[in-house]
This record gives structure tokens, sequence and C-alpha cells, in this order.
């Protein structure tokens, strides 16, 4: 007797097609081994002369924007593969890190089907499964605080243990990671994550949202390599400075990638997104100087608060976290200083209302600038 294979994926995505109808002229030229200069077939603008967007915005630009882009990312993928060391077909590239979210929950949750997360963690996981009609059930966070011994030894971190029993627990479809951690900041390390992953149903997936992975001490160190049943999905958002132009992508098993391309939005990606990172992999030293410069001006912030007398939260991200004593008083510090033109972000779950996390730039740094999250952590040491 068989026993049959674990269903992670939709049913009808096991079966032959659907086939993506437009695979693209690039794909074409690539499978008929020449070029296609005369483009008559996808009714595209191309005779627009871009007078406007030209000269505003560059020539360039305005060349890249008439045509579709190339639905197989074939260039950028190819550069990915060669940085990271992985196989090209373990590859996918989309819209940014949310767009590879909903993808995969859109190839995996169906209506009443359930998935797990934290409690305060990244929203958009909770907003696409419950847009999709899954029911989300959320684990709490493991919390530490800071001591005079230890000033660095506060932590709020995802707990895998719990995420797991309740994998099981639940019978989820799918069970999501963000590592390092948003809000938090905490970093797990691999094997954890890779223990998680083995503690989890056959037929459950690990989304493993690694958006801050270019932040974390041991980038240049850690494995990149795909990870059964598990989805990696990262992004040019953070250390390549590109949120505008929406570009991320995902590491993870070819078989996973084959199905999720059948439901995949084939041209989500735009021409200029993809020349843009194609042409930042080309120089990777200005994105290393620029996360080397972000976690200069991170570090130099928690000490400075941390002086103060903050509740700092270990951060391995482009933004670090104050937790003050109550949502109250973290609710009231965000909009005093959002009043003086200063923003930002306070969590909107109610369990990390009283976190307030802030982006670590140059301009956070100017003395005064967060003068009222100051006076607050004063006045909580004084109480």
């Amino acid at each position: 007797m068989t026993t049959a294979t674990p269903r992670r994926f939709l049913a009808h995505l096991y079966q032959e097609g659907p086939h993506n109808p437009f695979p693209g002229i690039k794909a074409l030229e690539r499978r008929l081994g020449h070029a296609l200069p005369h483009q008559y077939g996808s009714n595209e603008g191309l005779d627009m002369p871009h007078a406007v967007l030209g000269g505003e915005l560059g020539h360039a630009l305005a060349d890249l924007s008439r045509s579709y882009a190339d639905a197989d990312a074939w260039q950028l993928r190819h550069q990915l593969a060669e940085r990271l060391g992985v196989a090209y077909e373990t590859l996918l590239v989309d819209a940014g890190a949310d767009s590879l979210l909903a993808l995969v929950m859109r190839a995996t949750i169906c209506a009443g089907e359930r998935v797990i997360t934290s409690a305060g963690t990244y929203p958009t996981l909770a907003y696409f499964a419950r847009g999709l009609g899954a029911e989300v059930v959320e684990v709490p966070y493991t919390e530490a605080h800071a001591s005079d011994d230890a000033p660095h030894s506060a932590q709020l971190a995802p707990d895998l243990a719990a995420l797991a029993a309740a994998a099981s627990q639940h019978a989820a479809r799918v069970v999501y990671l963000a590592n390092p951690d948003n809000p938090s900041g905490h970093l797990h390390s691999d094997e954890d994550v890779r223990a998680l992953r083995d503690a989890l149903p056959a037929d459950c997936s690990l989304l493993l949202d690694e958006a801050y992975h270019d932040f974390r001490p041991d980038a240049a160190q850690a494995d990149n390599a795909p990870m059964a049943r598990t989805f990696r999905l990262r992004t040019f958002s953070k250390a390549y400075g590109l949120a505008g132009l929406r570009l991320g992508f995902m590491i993870a098993e070819r078989e996973d990638l084959a199905l999720l391309t059948k439901v995949r939005i084939h041209y989500a990606v735009s021409a200029p997104a993809l020349a843009a990172g194609e042409l930042l992999l080309e120089h990777p030293e200005e994105a290393a100087t620029h996360v080397a410069a972000v976690i200069q001006s991170r570090d130099q912030l928690a000490e400075h608060l941390r002086s103060l007398g903050a509740d700092v939260l270990p951060s391995a991200t482009n933004f670090l976290c104050v937790r003050l004593k109550s949502a109250e008083r973290a609710a009231q510090v965000q909009q005093q200083l959002m009043a003086q033109g200063v923003l930002i972000t306070r969590s909107p779950h109610p369990a990390l209302g009283h976190i307030l996390r802030i982006s670590t730039l140059e301009d956070s740094l100017v003395p005064g600038r967060l003068a009222r999250l100051e006076q607050a952590i004063v006045e909580e040491n004084r109480a």
C-alpha cells in the first residue's frame, strides 16, 4: 500500500496546466535563438515619443517604459544565482516581497483553512490570508527585559516552538516567520529556522520572510540554499533602495516554483525595475556601502537611546525598536512627533502597541530630531 504525498498546494495545480498565455518576447527570442527587432505583435505603444517622460526622468527610463518586461527576469535571475550560489531554477522574481507573499497564499490556501503567525508581526500576511477567507491563528511573542548587569539582554522574539505546536494543533497550511523579525528586529539562527521547518506537518509550508536579510551580521556567510517546504522571500526595497520600483525574489525548490508560476501574474515586474535591479547587482559595492552606513547609524542611535535609559531591542535590520511601558505612552509620543513632522511607527496590533519602530537614517541622528521620544524615556526612568 502506497502512502499519498502530502498536498501543500491547491489540488488543481498538480494537474496539467494552466499555462501562461504570455511568456513574453524575451522568452520567445531565447527559444528562437535570435532577436526580433520588428515587434508588431504585442500592441504596445512603441511609437510613443515620451518627450515629457524623457525630459523629466531621462530617456533611458522612457525607452524601458514602452515595452513589456522580460516575464522570466532571465538576466536578473542569473545574476542573483551567481551572487547567492544557487541554481537559476530555484529563483522567482516578482513585484516586491508582498507580491510573492500573496502568490504563495493564492497557491496554497483555500477559504476556511488556517495560517499561523506571530501576534504583532508584519501584518500583510494576515491581511492577505483573511482576504482569501482563511483563518489566522496568532501566537504570542516571547519577551525578556534588559537588566543593569545585562543592558543588551532585551528581547522580543517570535516563539518558534509555539508556532510549530500551533501548526500541528490547527492543521495549518502555512506558517509565517519574518527573520529578521519585523517589528522587533530579532534574528533567529538558520539552525533554529530549519528546526522549525522540520517540526511542521508534512503538508504545511514555511513562509520565511527575509526582507531584512542583508542587514544580518552574518549575511555574507548565511546559507542561501532552497529549503524543503519553504518559501524564502527577499527584496530590493531595503538594502538596494528600490522600494518605489517594487522588486523582490523568492528562493525555493524548483518543483514548488513550477506550481507557483501557474498562478503568477506574468508581467507584474516592470522593465525599469528589472533594469535597476540588474544595474545594482553589477555594482554590489553601492548596496554594501549603504548597508554598512545604516548599521553604523542604527548602532549609534541605539547606544544613544540606551544611555538615556531606553529599553532598546537588539536589531539585525535597518531599524530599531524602543519598548515603552504602555501603549498609551507610545501612541502619545508617536502623535507628538508626527505633529512636528517626524514619522515613526507604532504597531497597530494591541499585543505590541507599546513598541515604537524607528528607521535608522542619518537624519534620525540629528540632535533634537527625536527629542519627544528622548523626553519620554527620561520620564519613564524617573517614575
